[in-house]
């Protein structure tokens, strides 16, 4: 099972997460709703790095797949769990997208993350388990990252789906 911190946090399935970045993952904007389920106050979150939310049960490989597709110009769909500044976690079904000034030019990032169903959270709980195992068996980090997304791409291969369309299916 994927061991993740403290106690898991919930919110209200039809509340919205929201957050904007600068183009190094900084946050320059957190509604009500990210601070309170991540425990911080919008004093300690703007100007950091997104970063400071994650979870080290989170596989590294699907934050590369996130940055990837963001830094081409295209939308990402991915089930991310979070840790909170007193130690606890929480499970959202994020929707990143580049924002774009009007030469089309990206300048920020935008997240909306919604509440993410416990069915779905079990399936994509198990396969973060094993990337982040395969992550784990390597001497350096940077063999461990690519082992594990060889290992992503391979699990999405056998289901004939990229990583967008095969959330859509938990």
């Amino acid at each position: 099972m994927l061991a993740v911190e403290g106690a898991q946090r919930s919110f209200d399935p039809e509340r919205i997460v929201v957050s904007k970045t600068n183009l190094k993952g900084h946050i320059q904007y957190a509604n009500r709703v990210f601070l309170d389920l991540a425990e911080y106050s919008e004093q300690e979150l703007l100007g950091k790095p997104h970063s400071i939310i994650r979870s080290d049960a989170m596989p590294r490989c699907v934050f590369k797949l996130l940055w990837d597709r963001l830094l081409a110009g295209r939308e990402v769909f991915a089930y991310v769990v979070n840790g909170t500044k007193n130690g606890n976690h929480y499970w959202v079904f994020a929707h990143v997208t580049p924002s774009r000034n009007g030469k089309g030019e990206i300048t920020s990032f935008h997240s909306n993350r919604r509440y993410a169903r416990p069915e779905a959270i079990a399936q994509i709980s198990s396969i973060y388990e094993l990337l982040l195992n395969e992550e784990k068996s390597h001497k350096n980090r940077k063999a461990g990252l690519q082992a594990s997304s060889e290992k992503l791409d391979a699990i999405l291969a056998e289901k004939g789906m990229d990583y967008d369309e095969f959330v859509f299916t938990l």
